[in-house]
């Protein structure tokens, strides 16, 4: 049996005296979207900001293809592949959509770029910033500035950004938030795409989007697992129907 690229064992974050994730294990494996799903104040934000090393645990391990991550630093886990996306989208809102992937794919060489050549003349490091670029729908857009890109494709290339450092995990963090109704639909095939290839952990608040998606799913309350497994099988869970009152019928 294929060892899941990501182990979670045990992970606590605790801030003074209030357990903001408390003891929560999982795994995810490669062509697999497990989706995290929870009240606000679940925990779910600060679990992915452990696992992306914006945030140092309090206790638990991370284990990421096999090896021990959790004291790494976020630029480590980068390179391992380890990939992420924010609540807010994080991109440089003053270069083109292309100069975004070309930043993030040059973080990716671990050769040091000469600072007296034109960074556009790297013509490898180039053509995976404008592959990227295609893989999210945004090839047309390469010479737009970021700024004036929609909300939704800033969030396209936030994901190519990512996609650019050669991810093998994506830590998606509410991707569709304040997306539309064909935006969010595009950004549900972006993310279907994605995961025939890479390991996703998903935290999303669109239950439509969370059911299209996830072959798992892991409900989070009070920074605690409360049920995790098929999506079937955790919509059915009373504990889940309690904490959630009702919110899983429109689904079933």
């Amino acid at each position: 049996m294929i060892e899941p690229i990501l182990q979670v064992r045990r992970l606590a974050k605790t801030f003074g005296g209030l357990a903001a994730v408390d003891e929560v294990s999982l795994d995810v494996n490669v062509g697999e979207l497990h989706a995290v799903i929870g009240p606000n104040g679940a925990g779910k934000t600060t679990l992915i900001n452990m696992l992306s090393g914006d945030l140092s645990p309090s206790a638990g391990s991370i284990r990421f293809g096999g090896d021990e991550v959790a004291h790494l630093s976020p630029e480590r886990r980068s390179r391992l592949g380890i990939g992420r996306s924010y609540q807010k989208v994080n991109i440089f809102a003053a270069f083109s959509a292309l100069e975004n992937c070309r930043l993030a794919a040059q973080a990716r060489d671990p050769r040091p770029l000469n600072w007296l050549r034109e960074a556009g003349s790297y013509d490898v490091i180039v053509a995976a910033a404008r592959s990227t670029l295609a893989d999210v729908g945004l090839a047309n857009r390469a010479e737009t500035i970021a700024f004036t890109l929609s909300h939704g494709e800033q969030r396209q290339l936030e994901i190519a950004m990512s996609l650019a450092t050669q991810p093998k995990l994506l830590l998606l963090d509410e991707p569709l938030a304040g997306l539309g109704i064909e935006e969010s639909s595009r950004m549900v095939e972006l993310i279907r795409r994605m995961a025939q290839t890479h390991a996703i952990l998903l935290v999303e608040h669109d239950m439509d989007a969370v059911f299209q998606l996830a072959r798992v799913l892991t409900v989070m309350v009070d920074g605690r697992v409360l049920a995790s497994g098929k999506p079937d099988e955790v919509r059915a869970d009373e504990q889940v129907q309690r904490a959630y009152l009702g919110k899983f019928d429109e689904h079933s």
